[in-house]
């Protein structure tokens, strides 16, 4: 059985590039990967007895390690102070908004201002019970006794919106501030004189 001899040049070249492909070794790696893996050479003796060049110096940069290293804690604790301090003062920024609320709202009993007003007792009410988780991810053995004044300015800023709310819940009607409101306690009064009509 004879083959053609259209196809065995065909098989034959590729035969050799299949060949000549798996001698062909790896390509290099490049220069930057190499010098990322091989260490720093050594300085030389006599390169250390080089002085150095006007305003450059070698142990600088061992210097600015050992500041860094120093000035971390210090600089957490600042960082965490701040934030906290964000944290204390996000309520004040609710006054405003919350004030033109309760005067736009009305005096008048609406479903619309009762449901503001529960909501405005609502938010401080809950700030005041969640004052240690809202500064648990602040605090640390450094920043504990700092953390006290700040979680006093927190409270205080719950404690004014608090108190808008006793204002709105005032001008609605519903807190018991007039003498109207405590008849039921009055004692009757004994009058010291009668008149009469006189009829003739």
């Amino acid at each position: 059985m004879r083959h053609s001899g259209n196809f065995s040049p065909v098989i034959q070249l590729s035969i050799s590039t299949n060949m000549s492909q798996a001698r062909l070794p790896p390509p290099p790696p490049p220069q930057w990967v190499v010098a990322l893996n091989s260490p720093m050479p050594r300085a030389s003796k006599g390169a250390s007895s080089i002085p150095d060049p006007p305003g450059f110096s070698s142990n600088r940069g061992k210097r600015q390690q050992q500041q860094t290293t120093t000035k971390k804690p210090e600089e957490t604790d600042t960082l965490k102070m701040k934030k906290a301090w964000e944290v204390a003062m996000a309520p004040s920024k609710q006054i405003p908004m919350n004030a033109i609320m309760m005067y736009m709202s009305g005096n008048s009993l609406q479903i619309f201002s009762i449901m503001m007003v529960l909501m405005l007792f609502k938010g401080p009410i809950q700030g005041i019970i969640n004052t240690n988780a809202a500064f648990a991810k602040y605090e640390s053995p450094s920043t504990h006794s700092r953390l006290i004044g700040v979680k006093i300015v927190y409270m205080l800023m719950q404690l004014v919106l608090l108190a808008l709310g006793i204002w709105k819940v005032n001008a609605m009607g519903l807190l018991p501030t007039t003498r109207s409101d405590w008849l039921a306690w009055e004692s009757e009064r004994q009058s010291l004189e009668h008149a009469q009509f006189a009829f003739r």
